[in-house]
């Protein structure tokens, strides 16, 4: 249907005629756009925070042998990694590689002399490990491991522990504790390490079993120079499906290659239901703003049943009566969904200066800040949505009354 600008600016008057009805109309649209804008908004932060926090802790790339990813290792390092030399100066070549980090996962008792419990262990670089980890490891006491992964005392490797763990042994820095490992021929090793530092991941049942060192210390324990897998961290997140899918051949039948997205279970998890969530109250909005329309206009129809039929009379076609109130909605609708993009680009930069903080989620020991993304893409969709949900609601009530007869019309009371 072609605008005229003739015909809108008379759709502009028209819908002037009772302002208290659309004001409150164009308020209903506002407030629908406004809160699908700040909901869809939050969850667009989240999503970005947990892939950046999956990202980090995974590395945009993992490069493991053949078997690795399965999780079935009757011994410790069954499928792990060799030559990780040589793999990582040639991963290092490419031009999107920024660090490439191997680590060494692995398991069993550590104990204070007194008292043991399971850990959950990771050989790191210490150079490199906690430089990408950033805002997603708090340092609660101490330091963490240094480059070489000493400690307080000479000739013992240094350790980082959870801080659920930390309280279970009653360890604090300088703290001397004995890990307990099966080693790769299957034997009982282990080795004596002090605590540098005590951090906290922000989630309390992994900070219970968490312990780091250094991956000399880690390979030291295990009996062996293998590792579990290859962390790769690119310049860009964007760049991880396409090089891992060239690295799939490059490596085909030799590595197994992932990206971070398949290892975030959690981030698909939380994304796919924030989705529905979101997604169900968007469809409660537009419900709303087209029952907010449909009202406006039914009303504005009946009492303007007898011009309908001057206008008519006067040789006006049932299709530019229809699109007069077309227009109509289409005012209705746009400002509204304007309003409502004002209101929430407003309401999320007071966010942003006032820093309010949202509690722990479950199982978590720390909250963050309420963030709301603003998506220029976002905001254009909803407002389109809106305008054109309001445009067809104008269309559908005016169509009866733009085609009944000149003399229904006239006569109408």
């Amino acid at each position: 249907m072609r605008i005229d600008f003739k015909w809108l600016s008379l759709a502009c008057r028209n819908t002037m005629r009772n302002r208290r009805r659309s004001l409150v109309t164009v308020a209903i649209a506002a407030t629908g756009t406004a809160a699908a804008l700040l909901g869809g908004g939050f969850a667009l932060h989240t999503y970005a925070s947990l892939a950046q926090a999956s990202a980090r802790d995974t590395g945009h790339l993992v490069l493991a042998a053949p078997g690795q990813f399965e999780g079935n290792d009757n011994m410790p390092l069954e499928h792990g990694l060799s030559g990780r030399a040589e793999l990582t100066r040639a991963l290092l070549a490419h031009p999107q590689v920024n660090r490439v980090l191997p680590r060494l996962q692995f398991s069993g008792l550590v104990s204070n002399g007194d008292k043991s419990e399971i850990f959950l262990g990771t050989g790191v670089d210490a150079r490199q490990e906690f430089l990408v980890k950033g805002p997603f490891m708090k340092v609660e006491e101490g330091t963490l491991l240094e480059a070489d992964g000493g400690a307080a005392v000479p000739h013992r490797p240094g350790i980082v522990i959870g801080k659920g763990l930390a309280h279970i042994l009653n360890a604090k820095p300088g703290s001397s504790l004995t890990l307990m490992s099966t080693t790769t021929a299957g034997s009982l090793n282990a080795i004596d390490v002090t605590v540098t530092g005590v951090v906290s991941s922000g989630i309390a049942d992994i900070d219970k079993r968490l312990a780091m060192v250094d991956l000399a210390t880690a390979q030291e324990l295990l009996v062996s120079d293998k590792v579990s897998y290859l962390s790769v961290y690119l310049d860009d997140l964007d760049q991880s499906e396409a090089l891992g899918a060239a690295w799939r051949k490059q490596y085909a039948g030799r590595l197994e290659v992932r990206t971070w997205l398949e290892q975030a279970l959690f981030y698909q998890s939380v994304k796919g239901l924030y989705n529905r969530i979101f997604g169900f109250l968007g469809v409660i909005v537009l419900v709303i703003i087209l029952f907010a329309i449909t009202n406006t206009l039914s009303m504005a129809v009946l009492e303007r049943t007898r011009e309908i039929g001057t206008l008519r009379a006067m040789g006006t076609s049932p299709g530019e009566v229809a699109r007069l109130f077309t227009l109509e909605g289409l005012v209705l609708g746009g400002g509204g969904a304007l309003l409502g993009m004002a209101v929430a680009a407003g309401v999320a930069m007071a966010l942003l200066v006032l820093g309010i903080q949202m509690p722990p989620p479950p199982g978590r020991t720390s909250g963050y800040p309420l963030v709301v993304e603003v998506s220029p893409a976002m905001y254009a969709c909803a407002a389109l949505a809106v305008t054109l949900l309001a445009a067809l609601a104008s269309l559908f009530v005016s169509r009866k009354a733009a085609n009944q007869s000149v003399v229904e019309a006239l006569a109408h009371v």
